[in-house]
């Protein structure tokens, strides 16, 4: 009598990919609503609360949505090859409302929109727990990804200024949501994974 062979499920990979697809179709919509009712402003944010995740759902151009619509494909196709826990997707659940609050240390910055700062939690969330529980090459991959994470927000300077201006867009920056979506996905990937057995 043949054995029946059941296939487990990574629920972590699939809320992984529940939590992309919420971000990716945010941003669409977002595209046809008033930025206006959505985007970060200092001045709203704490009125309006609903803002520490709507401005993710803002694009100041269609370009801008297109490249952080590939930028979610790639930061969720790796958290699910990396099958990635439910813990993990819940820190970066927390890094979205965490990396827009931290805007407000810089005042200047009137308005906000887009989805990079948050992608940039989730690529330390999933570097974070493969430094943990990854082997060999993968572990290196990890390690080299956090190390170019590191380089890039020192590069950026967000200290230098809350907006700088870049010539491949046609809006200007703003280097601390980079960097505060950065530390808040070290800090809660590292939260999740480190009270959970190292893999063998």
């Amino acid at each position: 009598m043949a054995r029946g062979v059941r296939l487990s499920t990574n629920t972590g990979a699939t809320a992984w990919l529940a939590l992309g697809a919420l971000l990716a179709g945010g941003a669409a919509a977002g595209a046809l609503a008033p930025s206006a009712a959505l985007d970060w402003q200092p001045q709203l944010a704490w009125r309006e609360p609903w803002r520490l995740f709507s401005a993710a759902f803002v694009h100041w151009s269609t370009p801008h949505l297109a490249v952080n619509l590939l930028g979610t494909a790639v930061v969720v196709a790796w958290g699910w090859v990396a099958r990635v826990p439910r813990a993990a997707a819940l820190a970066w659940a927390l890094a979205w409302p965490l990396t827009h609050a931290a805007l407000a240390l810089q005042p200047q910055i009137a308005h906000y929109g887009g989805l990079s700062g948050i992608l940039h939690a989730g690529v330390a969330v999933v570097a974070v727990h493969l430094l943990r529980h990854a082997r060999g090459t993968r572990r290196g991959i990890a390690a080299a990804v956090l190390a170019g994470l590191a380089a890039k927000i020192l590069l950026e300077a967000p200290w230098r200024g809350a907006l700088q201006a870049s010539a491949a867009w046609d809006f200007a920056l703003a280097p601390l949501a980079h960097a505060a979506g950065a530390v808040a996905g070290t800090v809660l990937g590292a939260c999740a994974t480190w009270r959970a057995p190292r893999s063998r």
